[in-house]
């Protein structure tokens, strides 16, 4: 595609505004044909004459084919965008000017006409028409006229009847020009200094642009190396899918469903659910490099619903892991969810309405780290701020977060939910510190995101399957252990509340803003638990309840094994978990009157 733009020169005070302009594009050019863009610039001499405008217009063609010894035969079209109001009355000055640049009469003529911005439209159908295979060769144009002199005769004077009911559809650019300045006031000085600043954006535009292209042209660098091989094994490779019959896993859910129901009268309906997966993984490199990960995924969840006096409740509680169906057989690990679900469900039967307001907050530990994951960790996923939108962005190396806070990603503790000895692009896990003792770290990054920030891969490239494209994703996302004892913690709470089980939430990664229910919650009144509530939710942002931290417990735990997080349209296991947390002013809201 080739470019070229003429006219007529502004003269007097704009000739700065001019002389930036022809600069630009003579040192932009071989950029721009990098690009596939070819900018053939001559210099701009001051035109009185639409005529000589119209001139040097074919004048520029013939040099362009001279020049760049393209096969005008190959030409497709003559594309002109036309900024003068001749142009309304329907003359195809494209077609005249490569009939006097003596072209093929195969080649076209097209005329723009708008009001402003003809000659980037004349660009953009050219752009199209290549894209869509209706030609690979143009010529594109842009026309301006700056006074009311007609085209040398091609063209007819204006219309009589027309020119004197609307004068102004026969105004010229220059006019247009100083009827707008004189109504706003704008200097002439500040005119010249607007071009010139909108030639050095544009300048600096396609700079960014050029260096992007470098970025993403395999040809201008060097393959990227493959993941470092790695032999480790966080998890059996056997196959819980066929090691127990299905009979047999009817029968257990048979029996902690009557298991459950014996427990209480008050027990109205059981749901037991018991699943597993069973993946195997290939990643094959361009360059040979295979890796290879077989992965089992297991789980069993309890929900109860118990009745009083026509009040319903409902308790649940889950397990699994990365492991095989023999633990969750295991008459104590399945009698610990039916307790915990019915204890769940027993104590929201006597819960009262939430208070509202703002108000001090006691985190339990493990599942409640499930609001870390939502309202922090994916703001620290590496694709949110190489793109700015995270609240995390540009901030490595800041305070963030209470001192003490300490967050990290961990994909490499076994048999965990959200665990992987390799990512889904042959990546070992490994610690990612985020936070430590409340400054910004780095963040969790696939590969194709850690080269364009310039660092290495964490280990955290996940896709939901075969069928979906990495991203950046958590693994098992986590606050570590302080020194506060739980106890002590609880003790500084004059008025807050409890929250022990976390339900839905739902969070903005820009502002880190979020909404949580809580499924079990106490009253908390000068550091003893009171009544349960019911309708909790809480509601703050991230990065703002990072700094509200006033004590983190000794007692750190990761979550059961439930966990799931959703990005993109993609959802992959994760894990969750935290230490005892107190949190100073944060957003409660509730239903009590």
């Amino acid at each position: 595609m080739f470019v070229t733009n003429t006219g007529p020169a502004p003269d007097g005070d704009m000739h700065r505004g001019l002389e930036e302009a022809v600069r630009f594009h003579r040192e932009l050019a071989p950029v721009a044909a990098d690009l596939g863009v070819r900018l053939a610039v001559e210099p701009l001499n001051p035109i009185s004459l639409n005529a000589e405008t119209m001139i040097w217009t074919f004048a520029q063609a013939v040099e362009l084919i001279e020049r760049t010894g393209v096969d005008a035969s190959q030409i497709e079209d003559i594309i002109l965008g036309c900024a003068f109001p001749e142009g309304e009355q329907g003359m195809n000055v494209a077609r005249l000017i490569g009939l006097l640049a003596d072209l093929p009469l195969s080649v076209g003529g097209m005329t723009v006409n708008r009001f402003c911005g003809s000659s980037m439209s004349a660009i953009h159908i050219a752009v199209g028409q290549i894209q869509i295979g209706a030609g690979d060769a143009f010529i594109c144009a842009g026309l301006e006229s700056m006074s009311r002199i007609p085209m040398g005769g091609y063209n007819p004077l204006p219309s009589p009847e027309l020119a004197a009911a609307r004068p102004g559809a026969y105004m010229g650019m220059g006019q247009t020009a100083e009827n707008v300045v004189s109504m706003t006031g704008i200097s002439r000085e500040e005119q010249d200094r607007w071009g010139v600043l909108s030639q050095n954006r544009a300048e600096a535009a396609i700079k960014r642009a050029a260096e992007t292209m470098a970025l993403i042209d395999p040809s201008a660098s060097g393959k990227a190396q493959p993941p470092r091989s790695t032999n480790r094994h966080l998890y059996t490779d056997a196959d819980p899918l066929d090691l127990v019959p299905f009979a047999d896993k009817v029968n257990l859910c048979q029996t902690i469903d009557a298991a459950a129901r014996a427990r209480d009268p008050r027990v109205a309906q059981v749901s037991v659910g018991l699943s597993g997966t069973w993946s195997v993984v290939e990643i094959v490199r361009a360059d040979g490099f295979v890796a290879t990960d077989v992965r089992p995924l297991v789980r069993l969840n309890v929900s109860i619903v118990v009745e009083q006096n026509g009040r319903r409740e409902t308790g649940t509680f889950g397990m699994g892991g990365r492991y095989l169906y023999d633990q969750l057989f295991e008459p104590a690990a399945w009698n610990r969810a039916v307790d915990e679900a019915l204890r769940q469900a027993l104590v929201n039967l006597d819960s009262v309405a939430a208070p509202a307001g703002e108000m001090t907050v006691l985190l339990g530990p493990g599942w409640p780290g499930i609001v870390l994951h939502e309202a922090i960790g994916h703001g620290l996923e590496g694709d949110f701020n190489r793109k700015g939108t995270s609240a995390f962005s540009g901030r490595i190396g800041e305070q963030v977060a209470a001192r003490g806070v300490t967050v990290v990603d961990d994909g490499s503790i076994a048999d965990r939910r959200g665990s992987l000895s390799i990512d889904d692009e042959g990546t070992p896990t490994s610690e990612t510190i985020l936070i430590e003792d409340g400054f910004l770290k780095g963040y969790m990054q696939d590969r194709l995101n850690a080269r364009l920030m310039g660092v290495e891969p964490t280990g955290n490239g996940r896709r939901e399957s075969f069928a979906h494209a990495p991203m950046p994703r958590m693994t098992n996302t986590f606050m570590k252990a302080g020194k506060d004892d739980p106890a002590e913690l609880l003790s500084r709470v004059k008025r807050g509340i409890f929250a022990q089980s976390f339900g839905g939430g739902q969070v903005d990664i820009v502002s880190g803003k979020f909404v949580f229910s809580c499924t079990e919650a106490y009253l908390v009144e000068n550091g003893r638990i009171g009544a349960p509530i019911k309708g909790a939710t809480l509601i703050g942002d991230g990065p703002s309840v990072l700094t509200k931290v006033e004590g983190v417990g000794n007692d750190f735990a990761l979550d059961e094994g439930i966990g799931m997080c959703g990005k993109g349209g993609q959802s992959v296991p994760a894990g969750v978990g935290q230490p005892t947390l107190l949190i100073g002013g944060l957003t409660v809201g509730g239903t009590a009157t």
